[in-house]
């Protein structure tokens, strides 16, 4: 078999383009793989649907075009894998019972045995019509020294599939791709490695994802750019911080290469020292697991547009108090109704040793910021409550009247081990919407950011110090993104600074978009960022997150892929 040395394992990653025609699709893939193979890979991901266009005129169509796991063009995908020595992952839809087909990647061994199969569990758009979901959880596969799992496209622009995925123990996710959206490469694709601590291997396509002659037709009648119907390309390798260690350009045929070192994904920690596993609160996230028909949905109450705040801090400790005063109260009389201010703000450091003491702080820090609010202002600040005879981290929504709401961490962090976890989300209704809470560590689970979109909540208010680079650039941007929630996060200016990010009206594909025109992004939201002191001001639009429904029968959060997220609810040890 191809790859590097002991331990270590070279993968690629290929893009090229796909048509109508299933020789010559079978002749670009066979030729990705010998590309691959000359550059040594051990491992190669091909793109989504490499046997014909994800086109079709009707299910008949469709049908034909599947090809059978026993035919000619996978024996010839298969033959190559021995032929280049390595371990092959290639995507089609294939032909099930009953005249149904299925969107699956296939895994084939250097020996050219079919290793497994994996249905994708999440489809979109049009998709629904022809292709049948995912009946089973997706294998664990070995390769090459890897525990490696396969997903497709759509089940990593949420969360769920590479979520649970990695919780059954896999180190290397293989992302087969159909897509021409920008934000595929630069958040959905990396933000499922950091998030995971896993690497990512994702081969998109390049040229028309439709028929040639009918671009101009579909461009016209969708509102889509022509060149906006090719496949976005950006193949890449992500490392477990999401470092991205190759990428491929945008257009053109290419195969990317980066030498690997699986047991890498094998670290959980934080820098803080939280295992990012370990703390998981399995018993909270049912609500993610349980069946859609059967879940109100709250959003959509909501403003059309509110102004809010992330502030930031020249002081520390005490004397940040006064400071925090005076920012917010000029922020809520420049029209601001929403502030956040970082994690533990009135401490010196986003951390504290005596409790006791940080709690009597606590009072001290809310009737200033209670001060600051007046009668049209809220703020929402990361302190130290005391619950009896223990003690919580816990972001507090603040008013005129003092605290109105009080979220109590849900996971448990190293820097806070005096801290107790609360039990599950708290929402409050502002006069502009219903707003959630996120204080500290929280922020890094996308679970949490699930069961506020769940809960109904419009606008995400997190309170937080910020420990690795991808949680800016990457993380709370896609919980913005994968939830349709607003987003305004306040950290320490010296940890990263702080960042807003405001959902787009225009959403759903194939509707007409009245307030811009497409431009590769879909679900991206506008994102603002400040590393400076002062106060970062964005306009949200609450009401905006009541459109989750990103394409024809693809809604971000009833088409989760709810019966097949056992490793998700859990305990621990339990997943695998």
């Amino acid at each position: 078999m191809s790859g590097t040395g002991a331990g270590s394992l070279r993968v690629a990653a290929a893009q090229f383009a796909v048509g109508p025609d299933l020789e010559a699709n079978l002749a670009a893939c066979l030729h990705a793989l010998d590309g691959a193979g000359e550059g040594g890979a051990g491992l190669v991901v091909l793109p989504e649907f490499c046997n014909h266009l994800s086109w079709y005129d009707d299910a008949a169509h469709c049908y034909r075009v599947s090809l059978d796991l026993d035919g000619p063009f996978l024996a010839a995908i298969a033959g190559r894998a021995r032929q280049i020595g390595a371990y092959v992952v290639v995507n089609c839809t294939l032909r099930r019972g009953g005249g149904a087909a299925s969107g699956s990647s296939l895994m084939f061994s250097p020996a050219g045995e079919l290793l497994g199969v994996s249905d994708k569990q999440v489809l979109m758009g049009h998709e629904n019509d022809f292709l049948r979901r995912a009946e089973a959880a997706s294998p664990l596969l070995q390769a090459g020294g890897a525990r490696v799992a396969m997903y497709a496209c759509m089940d990593g622009v949420i969360n769920e599939t590479p979520r649970c995925l990695a919780l059954r123990g896999a180190q290397v996710l293989c992302n087969s791709l159909n897509s021409f959206a920008f934000d595929e490469g630069s958040l959905h694709v990396p933000v499922r490695a950091a998030e995971n601590r896993v690497f990512v291997v994702a081969a998109n396509k390049v040229g028309p994802l439709v028929p040639e002659a009918l671009v101009g037709a579909i461009s016209e009648s969708t509102g889509i750019p022509a060149p906006f119907l090719d496949g976005a390309g950006e193949s890449q390798v992500v490392a477990p911080d999401g470092e991205v260690l190759a990428r491929a350009q945008r257009r053109g045929e290419q195969v990317v290469f980066a030498d690997i070192s699986p047991a890498r994904a094998e670290n959980k920690r934080r820098p803080g020292g939280s295992d990012i596993f370990a703390a998981r609160r399995p018993e909270l996230y049912g609500a993610i697991a349980a069946d859609p028909a059967g879940q109100a949905e709250g959003a959509g109450r909501g403003a059309a547009v509110v102004e809010a705040a992330a502030i930031q801090l020249q002081s520390a400790g005490v004397e940040a108090i006064a400071e925090a005063r005076q920012r917010c109260a000029a922020a809520f009389d420049a029209g601001v109704q929403l502030a956040v201010l970082p994690e533990l703000f009135c401490f010196e450091q986003a951390r504290v040793d005596d409790a006791a003491e940080a709690a009597r702080r606590t009072e001290q820090a809310v009737a200033a910021l209670a001060a600051a609010c007046g009668a049209q202002g809220f703020a929402v600040a990361s302190l130290v409550q005391r619950q009896g005879a223990a003690f919580r981290h816990a972001a507090l929504l603040i008013g005129g009247g003092g605290v109105l709401a009080a979220q109590p961490q849900l996971h448990r962090c190293a820097r806070h081990p005096w801290a107790e976890p609360g039990e599950g989300v708290v929402l409050h209704n502002l006069p502009f919407g219903r707003v959630g809470m996120v204080v500290g560590e929280d922020s890094i689970y996308p679970e949490t950011f699930r069961l506020l979109a769940l809960a109904g909540a419009e606008i995400a208010a997190a309170s937080l110090h910020v420990e690795e680079d991808w949680e800016l650039r990457l993380g709370l941007v896609e919980r913005a993104a994968e939830n349709r929630l607003n987003l305004v996060a306040a950290s320490r200016a010296e940890s990263g600074g702080s960042l807003a990010a405001a959902l787009v009206e225009d959403f759903t594909l194939m509707t007409p978009w009245k307030e811009r025109e497409f431009d590769g992004l879909i679900s991206q939201p506008e994102v603002q960022r400040a590393a400076g002191a002062g106060a970062l001001r964005a306009q949200l639009r609450p009401a905006a997150a009541a459109n989750k429904l990103l394409s024809h029968r693809t809604h971000l959060l009833r088409d989760r892929p709810w019966p097949l997220l056992d490793a998700l609810t859990a305990a621990r040890g339990e997943t695998r």
